[in-house]
């Protein structure tokens, strides 16, 4: 059996479980999405929901359609170990993968200053809400280093491989 031939060996324990760890990551932020949209109360006065959010109105579309496109971005990297179903070549998805990590870590580089900037913090009614706050968008900044860890054992798996191409099942 060439290279070419040998099969994919399978994703290591500790990638997949670092995969799964990235969709749980997005949801206490997506929870506190759905749960302002649903009107309860998460530390802005209704004065700000319906100024800054249009909550009720279409900020309750943006805000849940910002959740439901955050936790199925988050399933992506289910696709690095996934042993099944590989919708595109591995070489195209290892590059997909890196582009991907690359943007999320410049996207929590970005989040960070917007956090700690004066406009950002005065919205919300109390240190309390703050700090809830925190809390359940804290597990996000654990996406960009989790999702360049899959990526990186994808593309270790297939450039071992040697192939681009996986060829077809019988």
């Amino acid at each position: 059996m060439t290279t070419a031939t040998a099969p994919i060996p399978a994703a290591p324990v500790w990638v997949r479980r670092a995969a799964h760890a990235i969709a749980l990551c997005a949801v206490p932020s997506g929870l506190w999405r759905v749960a302002m949209a649903s009107g309860v109360y998460v530390g802005y006065s209704d004065q700000v929901l319906r100024d800054v959010f249009d909550i009720p109105g279409w900020g309750v579309a943006y805000v849940v359609g910002l959740s439901v496109f955050t936790e199925l971005a988050a399933l992506f990297p289910l696709l690095l170990v996934s042993d099944r179903w590989r919708p595109l070549r591995p070489r195209t998805l290892a590059a997909l993968a890196w582009t991907t990590s690359a943007v999320l870590v410049l996207v929590a580089l970005w989040q960070l200053v917007v956090a700690f900037t004066v406009e950002s913090q005065t919205y919300m009614s109390s240190g309390t809400a703050q700090t809830v706050w925190g809390f359940t968008f804290a597990p996000l900044f654990a996406i960009p280093v989790l999702m360049t860890a899959v990526t990186w054992s994808y593309a270790k798996r297939h450039r071992a491989r040697g192939q681009a191409v996986i060829p077809p099942r019988a």
